[in-house]
């Protein structure tokens, strides 16, 4: 029996099929007649007190009627099942849509319906991050912390981006220098910065589009950090579109009603972004593969421009 065939009969779930392979194995099941996400977790990255967290807040958010995941239960009543294998599993709904884009890819579509989509997610951001706001945490809920020290301290949740392998002399200099503008400019909007939970992964690929709906999934990296940071992850895979300026000034607007934010800071939260996705890779892939290359292009280009 594979992990996946036994994470399904612990949710009495069938037919397993794989769809995804990222930080988790990601299968779609029948679970209780209906399409669901058989999720089996990736091993060491979050414990399982961190996953049921996860779990509770995706539950709450879809019962204040947010586009969102929620948990279901395995035949025991629990929301995460341990197998055999001492690897750990979960389910959640399956929501309807295709995704925004794929990482890498150009976006599909006009500029004007590229715009008019980040108008739409910079507000489902904005609902998110007051819904959230507006929930009282359970006694035990725990989550990593993206905080200054979770980004540019010493050893940052994705880690020293600044070290990477496979970065030139030239390219460490600029990343080194980044880290420096990066913890002086977190450290000077901190005072006053909104702080909180964060998705910390709103990428196309977990962006669902359905009609004139949006909704978000994968909210495996989740945690405590600047709502900012949310926004940089989406205008970090921008930032070769011919549209990156209407993009960014929609998701902005969108995000208005429940904070201003300005360019310059939404730039510094995208190269924050831009840098840690370097270092999530070095770990992650294999040395040699393209992804490295273009994170490390990508954040290079970046922090030039943003550090002049």
């Amino acid at each position: 029996m594979t992990e996946a065939e036994e994470a399904a009969r612990l949710f009495a779930a069938t037919d397993p099929r794989p769809v995804a392979e990222r930080e988790n194995a990601v299968y779609r099941v029948t679970c209780r007649g209906r399409p669901t996400a058989l999720r089996l977790h990736r091993r060491g990255y979050q414990g399982a007190a961190a996953i049921r967290s996860e779990l509770w807040w995706c539950g709450a958010l879809a019962a204040a009627g947010l586009p969102v995941p929620a948990p279901l239960r395995a035949e025991d009543g629990e929301v995460v099942v341990t197998l055999a294998s001492g690897r750990m599993a979960s389910c959640v709904d399956w929501l309807p849509g295709a995704a925004l884009g794929a990482a890498g890819v150009p976006l599909a579509g006009p500029p004007a319906a590229q715009v008019q989509a980040h108008h739409a997610l910079g507000a489902l951001l904005a609902r998110l991050h007051a819904a959230t706001d507006a929930l009282d945490l359970p006694a035990g809920f725990t989550r990593p912390a993206w905080d200054i020290a979770g980004l540019v301290g010493p050893a940052p949740l994705w880690g020293r981006f600044w070290e990477h392998p496979a970065l030139t002399p030239d390219q460490a200099a600029t990343l080194r220098a980044a880290r420096d503008h990066l913890a002086a400019g977190l450290a000077a909007l901190a005072p006053g910065w909104d702080f909180g939970l964060i998705h910390a992964d709103v990428l196309r690929e977990n962006v669902l589009v359905d009609g004139d709906r949006l909704a978000l999934i994968d909210f495996d990296d989740a945690g405590f950090g600047p709502r900012g940071h949310d926004l940089g992850t989406v205008l970090s895979q921008n930032l070769y579109e011919p549209a990156f300026p209407d993009i960014r000034a929609a998701l902005l607007e969108g995000y208005a009603p429940r904070r201003r934010v300005s360019e310059d800071e939404a730039d510094l939260f995208t190269l924050m972004r831009c840098c840690a996705s370097v270092g999530w890779a070095a770990p992650r892939l294999p040395p040699g593969h393209p992804v490295h290359a273009s994170h490390i292009a990508r954040a290079v280009m970046w922090a030039r421009r943003v550090m002049g």
